[in-house]
């Protein structure tokens, strides 16, 4: 994920807060687990989120909805660069 994917991924969390039923999937078909931030590459959930998704009601999905905006717009999806410490 980079920063344009994460922006249209959190726009897309704020769009989905408004409606009024039938809270979509975030699933963006990229299923892979970030193994440092433990957020799958596509959505940003977890696996946790992923797997209850189906039995949520729409409240609880909005919810995790919020969750991936405030993820997405923190940035606590990116790996971090590494510090070159280990030059010396």
């Amino acid at each position: 994920m980079n920063f344009g994917e994460a922006e249209t991924l959190a726009e897309r969390a704020v769009a989905v807060s408004l409606m009024p039923e039938d809270v979509p999937s975030p699933c963006t078909s990229v299923c892979r687990m970030d193994r440092l931030s433990g957020f799958c590459e596509g959505c940003l959930r977890t696996i946790p989120e992923i797997a209850g998704w189906s039995k949520m009601e729409d409240e609880a999905r909005r919810g995790v909805w919020r969750a991936i905006e405030l993820r997405a717009r923190a940035g606590i999806w990116r790996i971090p660069e590494p510090s070159g410490d280990n030059d010396a």
